[in-house]
Protein backbone atom coordinates (compact mmCIF):
# COMPACT_ATOMS: atom_id res chain seq x y z
CA UNK A 1 0.00 0.00 0.00
CA UNK A 2 1.33 3.43 -0.89
CA UNK A 3 1.99 5.70 2.09
CA UNK A 4 -0.02 8.85 2.66
CA UNK A 5 3.23 10.75 3.21
CA UNK A 6 6.96 10.11 3.40
CA UNK A 7 9.04 11.69 6.17
CA UNK A 8 12.78 12.02 5.63
CA UNK A 9 15.72 12.54 7.91
CA UNK A 10 18.13 15.06 6.41
CA UNK A 11 21.81 14.32 7.02
CA UNK A 12 22.88 11.08 5.38
CA UNK A 13 19.48 10.57 3.77
CA UNK A 14 18.92 13.68 1.63
CA UNK A 15 22.32 15.36 1.81
CA UNK A 16 25.62 13.52 2.04
CA UNK A 17 26.85 15.66 4.91
CA UNK A 18 27.80 13.18 7.61
CA UNK A 19 31.26 12.31 6.26
CA UNK A 20 32.56 15.89 6.12
CA UNK A 21 30.90 16.75 9.43
CA UNK A 22 32.42 13.72 11.16
CA UNK A 23 35.86 14.53 9.73
CA UNK A 24 35.54 18.05 11.10
CA UNK A 25 34.40 16.72 14.48
CA UNK A 26 37.25 14.20 14.68
CA UNK A 27 39.83 16.91 13.99
CA UNK A 28 38.19 19.36 16.38
CA UNK A 29 38.04 16.88 19.27
CA UNK A 30 41.60 15.75 18.65
CA UNK A 31 42.68 19.36 19.15
CA UNK A 32 41.06 19.14 22.59
CA UNK A 33 42.87 15.91 23.44
CA UNK A 34 40.19 13.36 22.54
CA UNK A 35 41.01 11.02 19.69
CA UNK A 36 38.04 9.15 18.25
CA UNK A 37 37.77 6.99 15.16
CA UNK A 38 35.03 7.28 12.57
CA UNK A 39 33.68 3.94 13.79
CA UNK A 40 33.48 5.20 17.37
CA UNK A 41 31.58 8.28 16.24
CA UNK A 42 29.17 6.22 14.15
CA UNK A 43 28.61 3.79 17.01
CA UNK A 44 28.11 6.28 19.82
CA UNK A 45 27.12 9.63 18.36
CA UNK A 46 25.35 9.38 14.98
CA UNK A 47 21.93 10.98 14.99
CA UNK A 48 22.60 13.06 18.09
CA UNK A 49 22.67 16.83 18.34
CA UNK A 50 25.96 18.67 18.82
CA UNK A 51 24.73 19.56 22.33
CA UNK A 52 24.17 15.88 23.15
CA UNK A 53 27.59 14.97 21.74
CA UNK A 54 29.23 17.69 23.85
CA UNK A 55 27.44 16.44 26.96
CA UNK A 56 28.63 12.87 26.41
CA UNK A 57 32.20 13.99 25.76
CA UNK A 58 32.32 16.17 28.86
CA UNK A 59 30.77 13.40 30.96
CA UNK A 60 33.57 11.09 29.78
CA UNK A 61 36.14 13.53 31.13
CA UNK A 62 37.21 15.69 28.18
CA UNK A 63 37.14 19.42 28.87
CA UNK A 64 35.56 21.54 26.14
CA UNK A 65 35.33 25.35 26.13
CA UNK A 66 32.04 26.80 27.32
CA UNK A 67 31.35 28.13 23.83
CA UNK A 68 32.37 24.92 22.03
CA UNK A 69 28.88 24.03 20.78
CA UNK A 70 28.27 27.46 19.25
CA UNK A 71 31.80 27.62 17.84
CA UNK A 72 31.55 24.15 16.29
CA UNK A 73 28.20 25.01 14.71
CA UNK A 74 29.77 28.02 12.99
CA UNK A 75 32.68 25.93 11.68
CA UNK A 76 30.24 23.27 10.46
CA UNK A 77 28.01 25.83 8.71
CA UNK A 78 31.02 27.28 6.92
CA UNK A 79 32.10 23.81 5.79
CA UNK A 80 28.64 22.84 4.50
CA UNK A 81 28.24 26.16 2.71
CA UNK A 82 31.27 25.30 0.57
CA UNK A 83 29.16 22.56 -1.03
CA UNK A 84 27.13 19.67 0.34
CA UNK A 85 26.35 16.93 -2.19
CA UNK A 86 22.98 15.25 -2.40
CA UNK A 87 22.63 11.55 -1.68
CA UNK A 88 22.67 9.80 -5.04
CA UNK A 89 19.17 9.07 -6.29
CA UNK A 90 17.25 11.27 -3.84
CA UNK A 91 15.92 13.62 -6.52
CA UNK A 92 14.49 10.61 -8.36
CA UNK A 93 12.63 9.73 -5.16
CA UNK A 94 11.19 13.23 -4.81
CA UNK A 95 10.17 13.28 -8.48
CA UNK A 96 8.41 9.91 -8.08
CA UNK A 97 6.51 11.18 -5.02
CA UNK A 98 5.51 14.36 -6.84
CA UNK A 99 4.29 12.35 -9.82
CA UNK A 100 1.71 10.53 -7.69
CA UNK A 101 0.88 13.44 -5.39
CA UNK A 102 2.33 12.03 -2.16
CA UNK A 103 3.55 14.82 0.16
CA UNK A 104 6.84 14.63 2.00
CA UNK A 105 8.59 16.45 4.81
CA UNK A 106 11.91 16.60 6.65
CA UNK A 107 12.50 15.89 10.33
CA UNK A 108 16.10 16.34 11.49
CA UNK A 109 18.03 16.70 14.71
CA UNK A 110 20.14 19.32 12.93
CA UNK A 111 19.52 23.01 13.45
CA UNK A 112 17.24 24.99 11.18
CA UNK A 113 20.27 26.97 9.99
CA UNK A 114 22.09 23.79 9.03
CA UNK A 115 19.19 22.71 6.84
CA UNK A 116 18.85 26.18 5.33
CA UNK A 117 22.45 25.76 4.16
CA UNK A 118 22.51 22.11 3.11
CA UNK A 119 19.04 21.92 1.55
CA UNK A 120 18.85 25.55 0.47
CA UNK A 121 21.92 25.37 -1.76
CA UNK A 122 20.04 22.81 -3.87
CA UNK A 123 16.77 24.77 -3.92
CA UNK A 124 14.96 21.92 -2.17
CA UNK A 125 13.19 23.61 0.72
CA UNK A 126 10.06 24.62 -1.26
CA UNK A 127 9.50 20.97 -2.23
CA UNK A 128 8.75 19.90 1.36
CA UNK A 129 5.52 20.37 3.28
CA UNK A 130 7.67 21.09 6.33
CA UNK A 131 11.34 21.22 7.28
CA UNK A 132 11.48 20.57 11.02
CA UNK A 133 14.36 20.72 13.49
CA UNK A 134 14.19 18.67 16.68
CA UNK A 135 16.35 21.30 18.32
CA UNK A 136 14.02 24.11 17.28
CA UNK A 137 10.97 22.38 18.73
CA UNK A 138 12.92 21.39 21.85
CA UNK A 139 12.33 17.65 21.46
CA UNK A 140 15.11 16.02 19.43
CA UNK A 141 15.01 12.40 18.37
CA UNK A 142 14.53 9.76 19.71
CA UNK A 143 11.54 11.76 20.95
CA UNK A 144 8.72 11.02 18.47
CA UNK A 145 7.40 14.59 18.39
CA UNK A 146 9.23 15.67 15.25
CA UNK A 147 7.79 12.89 13.09
CA UNK A 148 4.31 13.28 14.52
CA UNK A 149 4.49 16.99 13.68
CA UNK A 150 5.82 16.19 10.19
CA UNK A 151 2.92 13.81 9.58
CA UNK A 152 0.46 16.52 10.64
CA UNK A 153 2.11 18.99 8.28
CA UNK A 154 1.46 16.52 5.45
CA UNK A 155 -2.16 16.01 6.54
CA UNK A 156 -1.46 12.30 7.01
CA UNK A 157 -2.21 9.59 9.56
CA UNK A 158 1.14 8.74 11.18
CA UNK A 159 0.43 5.02 10.94
CA UNK A 160 0.10 5.40 7.16
CA UNK A 161 3.32 7.34 6.68
CA UNK A 162 6.83 5.98 6.16
CA UNK A 163 9.98 7.41 7.72
CA UNK A 164 13.33 7.14 5.94
CA UNK A 165 16.21 7.13 8.42
CA UNK A 166 19.88 6.23 8.70
CA UNK A 167 20.38 6.38 12.47
CA UNK A 168 19.04 4.36 15.40
CA UNK A 169 17.92 7.50 17.26
CA UNK A 170 15.85 8.57 14.25
CA UNK A 171 14.41 5.11 13.73
CA UNK A 172 13.57 5.01 17.43
CA UNK A 173 11.65 8.27 17.04
CA UNK A 174 9.68 6.84 14.11
CA UNK A 175 8.85 3.61 15.93
CA UNK A 176 7.84 5.50 19.08
CA UNK A 177 5.48 7.56 16.90
CA UNK A 178 3.94 4.39 15.48
CA UNK A 179 5.29 5.13 12.00
CA UNK A 180 6.83 2.40 9.82
CA UNK A 181 10.50 3.02 9.09
CA UNK A 182 12.91 2.05 6.34
CA UNK A 183 16.62 2.25 7.01
CA UNK A 184 18.94 3.71 4.40
CA UNK A 185 22.28 1.88 4.56
CA UNK A 186 24.10 3.53 1.69
CA UNK A 187 27.50 2.44 3.00
CA UNK A 188 26.48 -1.19 3.39
CA UNK A 189 24.84 -3.34 6.07
CA UNK A 190 27.99 -3.77 8.19
CA UNK A 191 28.42 -0.18 9.39
CA UNK A 192 27.58 0.52 13.05
CA UNK A 193 24.42 2.54 12.22
CA UNK A 194 23.14 -0.14 9.82
CA UNK A 195 23.68 -2.87 12.40
CA UNK A 196 21.87 -0.78 15.01
CA UNK A 197 18.96 -0.18 12.64
CA UNK A 198 18.72 -3.89 11.90
CA UNK A 199 18.74 -4.64 15.63
CA UNK A 200 15.61 -2.46 15.92
CA UNK A 201 13.92 -4.59 13.25
CA UNK A 202 14.08 -1.81 10.64
CA UNK A 203 14.27 -3.12 7.04
CA UNK A 204 17.38 -1.85 5.26
CA UNK A 205 17.95 -0.74 1.68
CA UNK A 206 21.24 0.30 0.12
CA UNK A 207 20.30 2.29 -3.01
CA UNK A 208 18.06 5.35 -3.00
CA UNK A 209 17.04 4.40 -6.54
CA UNK A 210 15.28 1.38 -5.01
CA UNK A 211 13.12 3.44 -2.67
CA UNK A 212 10.27 4.27 -5.09
CA UNK A 213 9.69 0.57 -5.62
CA UNK A 214 9.77 -0.11 -1.89
CA UNK A 215 7.12 2.58 -1.43
CA UNK A 216 4.89 1.04 -4.09
CA UNK A 217 5.25 3.96 -6.50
Amino acid sequence: MRPQAVLFDCDGVIVDSEGPTFDLLIADLAAHGLRLTRQQLETDYIGGTIEIIAGKIRAAGTALPETWVQDFHQRMYALLAQGTPLVSGILTVFDALDAVGIPYAVGSNGTARKMEISLGQHGLIPRFRAVLSGQAIGRPKPDPAIYLQAARACGADPARCVVIEDSPSGAGAALAAGIPCLGYAGHGPDTPPARQLAALGVPLFARMDDLPGLLGL
